[in-house]
């Protein structure tokens, strides 16, 4: 996709993002476009950070170091998400890089995480992802798990939990997933909820989503090469 059609692209989305909110009387300035950028070039992101876009999201921090810490310099505005697995030995590296990691999953990861903040004096914003399918191949925690987790992650770690993220599983209704994913946000006082991606963002944003992760409605297919 070339970059006038990932502009149009945007603009589209944005559109639709608009009138998903209105439905449910909620402003849409609260709810974030995030560009997920994992294995595009450079040349694809330009074009939206040069027009102010300012959420972007990674899976790998390996990839996220070879672009961004460049771009993040020309772009200060941006705020980088972390949307892949971490491992604890990445974890130094994810701290200094990304404004929000959003697949926090297990406790020796909260540990990790909760030492080098301590380190370094960072404080990027964090997710818990909840396994919401259940699905044994997924990571996050379980559902019935989160309350537990959560006050370990606050009380044990002192770590500053904002919102929580998941994957509903692939062939079914989203709706229900991202329902579930809402309400345990609202019964653990959670303001930010992160679900819905090129798909389903229109449901995800009628569910209550605060932000949707759009890779390939927005950038075309991906490079994996």
């Amino acid at each position: 996709m070339n970059q006038e059609s990932i502009l149009n692209q945007y603009k589209l989305i944005v559109q639709n993002i608009e009138k998903s909110a209105e439905k449910v009387k909620r402003d849409a300035k609260n709810i974030n476009l995030l560009a997920v950028s994992k294995f595009h070039e450079v040349n694809k992101i330009i074009p939206l950070l040069e027009i102010g876009h300012c959420h972007f999201g990674e899976s790998r921090v390996q990839e996220a170091k070879s672009k961004w810490i460049d771009l993040k310099k020309l772009y200060p505005q941006t705020i980088l998400h972390l949307i892949g697995p971490l491992q604890t030995n990445k974890v130094k590296d994810a701290i200094q890089l990304f404004d929000i990691i959003e697949t926090l999953d297990r406790e020796k990861l909260a540990e990790k995480i909760a030492d080098e903040l301590r380190k370094t004096g960072k404080n990027p914003k964090i997710f818990i992802q909840v396994n919401i399918g259940m699905e044994v191949q997924k990571s996050g925690i379980a559902p019935e798990e989160l309350k537990m987790f959560l006050n370990k992650c606050r009380n044990d770690y002192a770590l500053d939990i904002k919102g929580l993220m998941c994957i509903p599983p692939a062939g079914e209704d989203s709706v229900k997933y991202f329902l579930d994913l809402y309400n345990l946000a609202q019964k653990n006082g959670l303001e930010e909820i992160s679900m819905g991606m090129s798909d389903d963002y229109q449901e995800a944003i009628l569910s209550g989503a605060t932000q949707v992760r759009i890779g390939s409605s927005l950038f075309g297919k991906r490079n994996y090469t």
